[in-house]
């Protein structure tokens, strides 16, 4: 099982929205990035879990854990001319852009990005380093059990 993170504007899902959806799950779609596209193409399994991280707030940080839910998939608003990230250039026969499934594991407290960053075990962390704007980044082992103790939970618990 890997560890990732996956960050989410609230104004487009926030973790108190993906509560209240349907078996607490939704595709992750939206994702205009080839690296992180990768990631989700290549990398991710079904299990794997991610710190969902709410970005571009005012008070962006870690606010819960997803399980990855289905293996990737076409991402349908590629498709869709009324969507913001409609592509022209991708077809059904050949689609640019990819998504999984998540399913809400549990809402935490939320663990601000000054938090994360003043904690020396996170030093290295990918989506900590200067100049990152990936919006899925993997996460080590230690650097999740580090998150997992910050937001007050057993390490191994999630």
């Amino acid at each position: 099982m890997r560890h990732w993170l996956m960050k989410s504007e609230p104004g487009e899902l926030s973790i108190d929205a993906l509560a209240k959806l349907p078996r607490r799950t939704t595709p992750w779609t939206g994702v205009r990035n080839y690296t992180a596209r990768n990631f989700m193409r290549d990398a991710m399994a079904v299990g794997d879990l991610a710190f969902f991280y709410h970005s571009s707030c005012a008070q962006p940080g870690v606010a819960g854990i997803v399980r990855v839910s289905s293996a990737a998939h076409p991402d349908p608003t590629q498709f869709d001319p009324v969507s913001a990230y409609f592509d022209p250039k991708a077809t059904r026969d050949s689609p640019r852009w990819m998504c999984v499934d998540v399913t809400l594991v549990e809402k935490t407290r939320l663990v601000a990005i000054a938090e994360l960053r003043a904690t020396k075990a996170l030093a290295g962390m990918v989506t900590l380093q200067r100049g990152n704007r990936l919006s899925i980044t993997p996460v080590t082992p230690a650097e999740w059990q580090a998150v997992v103790r910050l937001a007050g939970r057993k390490p191994g618990t999630a």
